[in-house]
């Protein structure tokens, strides 16, 4: 950066409004590398207008603005740039490129008993779980691929961060404020996880914890008008690894204009690390389900489990009501539906348990959410070939995505989905492994 700088520095006629923290600040000098930063900044911009947040106060002959590029020059080559962190808790690795050139990274968080969760900056994917079975063997009890070309070619969002809005909204579109907006319809006639390009193929920020944790924080902005939704939104995501075998998710956002928002992890889990996931249990803690249209279109309903294959308040196999003849098993080609959680919304309480009876590795699920999809991995056809070359079948993976309801913009009776300017939108979901008998 500095040879151009200089040059310019020798052509410009004028040095009209330095940037006053360079001409006067007394520090300057053991601040090279950020110099270098503002210098060019300023430079590009014709030395006549200021760069964003600088106030530029004070002239400054040609001779001595060389002179100051000189000197920082020469500090920035003399002192080192600051270590970064050592925390020997989250591994950063280089995991590949985007087709634009863009570095994607592999944060690997991994706790004091040895079980490693793997994410990407890209989408936030969750790309690998590895845990204990009863016997205390490791394996990896997430879906996905070996590379990132598998996570850039089209997939049915494994591991992803799904926003800005999770789930389906009708025929892709909601008002808001007496507003129409409209949406891509990217799932049939609905909208479906965002859009065209939804949150999953973003490459978010990342900030691994410089405090020795097994922590992830990926921050990311949605502009005004991303994928037809209103407001420029500010996202944050923090993954955490704890020692207590939990793989907490925290998720937050802000907006400059009312608009719409349903965050999730996609997560497609196998307690087994491979095969079908019909033999596991499960137990939701949910009295009610939302029953859906053809297209998958929450009804509006509020349904009792009671008495339907949708009843899992005690323990059942994934496998034993998945073909029954219920309308709404044969709608969703096996469980794709928001079950109602019990408990009060907003706070952290254990909505499912999970247990695979062979490995006998336990899933434990918390959250704030009202709502989880329970998905069987209905539309997973053979076509995929995903970890080792395995063939990703039909119930290959299950998904309790945590969320607000389905199309909530355009159901009244739903836990609302807005969010105002002043408000924050906060969730937390928990992962909990274990080992059964």
């Amino acid at each position: 950066m500095w040879l151009p700088l200089l040059l310019f520095a020798f052509q410009v006629p004028c040095v009209q409004g330095v940037p006053i923290e360079l001409a006067a600040s007394p520090g300057w000098i053991e601040k090279g590398p950020a110099i270098a930063s503002t210098v060019h900044e300023w430079l590009i911009r014709g030395c006549t207008h200021a760069p964003e947040s600088r106030k530029l106060e004070v002239a400054m002959p040609r001779p001595a603005l060389i002179a100051l590029l000189c000197a920082a020059f020469a500090a920035s080559c003399t002192q080192a740039p600051p270590p970064a962190p050592d925390n020997p808790n989250v591994k950063v690795s280089e995991y590949g490129k985007t087709p634009d050139g863009q570095t994607v990274l592999l944060f690997t968080l991994r706790n004091r008993n040895g079980i490693e969760a793997g994410i990407l900056n890209y989408g936030g994917i969750l790309v690998s779980l590895k845990t204990p079975d009863a016997k205390g063997e490791f394996a990896d009890i997430v879906l996905g691929f070996d590379d990132l070309p598998g996570y850039l070619a089209k997939h049915p969002y494994f591991g992803a961060l799904v926003g800005r809005y999770a789930n389906r909204i009708a025929k892709g579109k909601f008002k808001l404020n007496g507003q129409e907006y409209t949406l891509a319809q990217n799932n049939g006639v609905n909208a479906l996880h965002g859009g065209l390009k939804g949150f999953d193929k973003y490459i978010w920020h990342a900030e691994p914890a410089e405090d020795g944790e097994q922590r992830l924080r990926l921050r990311l902005t949605s502009p005004d008008g991303d994928e037809g939704y209103p407001g420029s939104l500010n996202v944050a995501v923090t993954y955490t690894l704890t020692d207590n075998d939990e793989l907490r998710i925290d998720y937050s956002a802000t907006t400059d204009r009312a608009t719409v928002v349903n965050l999730t992890n996609h997560t497609y889990f196998n307690l087994a690390g491979e095969g079908l996931i019909l033999d596991h249990l499960i137990q939701l803690a949910a009295e009610k389900y939302t029953p859906v249209d053809k297209d998958l279109i929450p009804t509006g309903e509020l349904a009792p489990v009671e008495g339907t294959p949708f009843d899992f308040r005690k323990p059942q196999r994934i496998g034993a009501r998945i073909n029954d003849p219920h309308p709404q098993i044969q709608a969703g080609g096996g469980y794709d539906h928001n079950f109602v959680l019990d408990g009060e919304p907003g706070t952290l309480r254990r909505i499912a348990m999970v247990q695979e009876p062979t490995k006998g590795r336990v899933l434990e699920v918390s959250t704030t959410q009202p709502g989880v999809q329970f998905y069987t991995g209905n539309f997973l056809d053979g076509t995929l070939k995903g970890k080792g070359g395995a063939t990703y079948h039909k119930r290959s993976g299950f998904c309790l995505e945590t969320q607000h309801f389905p199309d909530s913009p355009n159901q009244a009776a739903f836990p609302t989905t807005t969010l105002r300017p002043g408000e924050e939108f906060t969730s937390t979901t928990v992962y909990k492994f274990s080992k059964g008998k």
